[in-house]
């Protein structure tokens, strides 16, 4: 049955870009981030949701506080003749989004020792960029692995693209893979986001607490 529409929360400081909109079917309010976006939320009721390609989406909360978000990355491609700085670059782009949505979930009353994750997407869903979705998943599981955070479950790879909602408070995680790989929108969105990694230059490290 839909429910009556309540008035949107407060987001945290930080996310007020972020879109968020009311979903009758849900019934809930719905935080909808896009490549290279996070959002962490405090409120027992709100989901976060993306659509995914070769973008990795970690999706992490205190078990025990109910705070909790996910984050929504790909580390930039591996040029013909990278080498040690490639490397280097795509790790500092990758712990980047890794550290800010950990570190923003801390500092909202989240406690690292009650964290559980659980990971989703990396499909090859582009022929050019085959190589995209296996590189984010094997940073994300290594750097959770020396992080010692452990991944609860995970919906990793595949051909298919993915519809994500995560609900913080519970930790509830639904994934729909699309049987149609001929998203365009999608596509396009991350070859954008793609060549903006790309270009951009490198941020500095983020130091977890």
């Amino acid at each position: 049955m839909m429910g009556s529409r309540p008035s949107q929360p407060e987001c945290l400081a930080g996310f007020e870009h972020i879109n968020r909109y009311w979903d009758r079917t849900h019934s809930s309010w719905i935080a909808k981030i896009l490549p290279g976006e996070y959002y962490v939320t405090t409120q027992p009721d709100e989901i976060v949701a993306t659509t995914l390609g070769s973008c990795v989406s970690a999706c992490i909360r205190d078990k025990i506080m109910g705070i909790g978000g996910m984050n929504h990355f790909m580390l930039p491609l591996r040029g013909e003749h990278a080498g040690d700085s490639w490397m280097s670059s795509a790790t500092r782009y990758g712990s980047y989004a890794m550290e800010h949505l950990i570190n923003d979930i801390l500092k909202n009353g989240g406690n690292r020792a009650n964290l559980e994750v659980k990971l989703t997407g990396g499909g090859q869903i582009m022929a050019n960029m085959s190589d995209v979705g296996s590189g984010n998943i094997a940073f994300v599981l290594e750097y959770l692995q020396i992080e010692n955070l452990d991944v609860i479950v995970q919906d990793l790879g595949d051909i298919y693209p993915r519809k994500v909602m995560y609900y913080p408070a519970t930790g509830q995680l639904r994934v729909k893979k699309l049987r149609s790989i001929h998203n365009e929108t999608l596509i396009q969105r991350e070859k954008t986001y793609q060549s903006e990694l790309d270009v951009r230059p490198d941020s500095g490290g983020i130091e977890l607490f």
